[in-house]
């Protein structure tokens, strides 16, 4: 028989407890304290992806409920099915039982500001129905996209984004428990990677500990399909000292060694021209440059080549060549 796959560790190392979740202290305290007294409202968790929404939730059902949890909590994506059906099937059968050794369940559906407004209109008539046996966790990355009358009947929390020291902290345990040595310049990698995405890092760090058990900054990034930010900087001012040939070879490079996508190199792009300082680029061309990368951002999404938008971006940029 052939042995059991070890767990992703994303799963792996998702925390069992309030206290393991990283980086939303004031939240997992006031989590805690709905344990302590035995009861919690409709709760709303809205914020980027990778922060620990879907984690805290699942280790408050854990808190709750101890061995019965698989009986008492259910987990539904509503990105998988957006309409009325999931709604009026799935979740009002669990919702219409009463709970195993507990006072009510728990239903976490993530991602439901993907539901169709039909679908949030059922959803808040089964929030007000089964309120006495049930209880409802909606996590979102966009919570304007939830329809009022179903905010008013939850809690909102907003989860921050992860700062770096949450990432490191979070990356040197996972590191220090599976035996890995990673460089300072690798972990430093991953923090400008992930952008405060800690389902992000450990993907990248499981990567690329595939490789070897030596984390490397190239690995990082070959892994992430990402460009080192110097790179981008340096094919900026290429551009910006009006060599344009120059400029399109490091387009190349980043294209085709790193395998970035039209749209990542407009992302990262963007987020490197953010950082550079007045001495770098004047404040007033790079306002016109960040307006100018909006465009044809816009041009690319909408189905054009990408290859010839970038280029011609490019070109833009020799508007300003000193």
């Amino acid at each position: 028989m052939a042995a059991m796959a070890e767990l992703p560790w994303i799963e792996k190392y998702r925390p069992e407890r309030l206290s393991g979740v990283v980086g939303q202290k004031d939240i997992t305290s006031r989590l805690q304290a709905y344990v302590k007294n035995g009861s919690m409202p409709n709760l709303l968790f809205s914020g980027q992806a990778g922060i620990g929404k879907t984690s805290a939730s699942v280790a408050l059902a854990k808190e709750f409920f101890g061995e019965s949890f698989n009986q008492n909590f259910l987990e539904l994506n509503a990105s998988d099915d957006r309409g009325i059906g999931v709604v009026r099937e799935t979740i009002k059968n669990f919702a219409r039982t009463l709970a195993f050794d507990s006072g009510f369940k728990i239903i976490f559906l993530d991602e439901s500001d993907a539901l169709t407004m039909d679908a949030q209109q059922a959803l808040r008539r089964t929030m007000e129905k089964y309120a006495r046996t049930c209880r409802f966790i909606l996590s979102c990355n966009f919570s304007s996209k939830i329809i009022e009358p179903v905010q008013s009947r939850c809690v909102v929390f907003r989860f921050k984004p992860l700062t770096s020291k949450d990432v490191e902290e979070k990356i040197s345990d996972v590191c220090k428990k599976e035996k890995i040595e990673i460089e300072k310049g690798a972990m430093e990698a991953i923090v400008y990677v992930c952008e405060g995405d800690m389902r992000k890092a450990i993907n990248v760090l499981q990567a690329s500990a595939s490789v070897g058990k030596k984390i490397t900054e190239k690995m990082i990034y070959e892994v992430s399909s990402r460009a080192r930010p110097e790179e981008v900087k340096l094919m900026v001012k290429t551009a910006l000292a009006g060599k344009f040939l120059e400029a399109r070879n490091l387009l190349d490079k980043l294209m085709y060694e790193y395998g970035m996508s039209g749209e990542d190199v407009i992302m990262q792009l963007h987020r490197e021209m953010i950082n550079m300082d007045e001495k770098e680029l004047s404040g007033k061309i790079k306002i016109e440059l960040i307006d100018t990368i909006g465009e044809y951002n816009f041009r690319i999404v909408e189905g054009a080549n990408e290859r010839i938008q970038l280029e011609a971006l490019l070109a833009q940029f020799l508007k300003y060549a000193k």
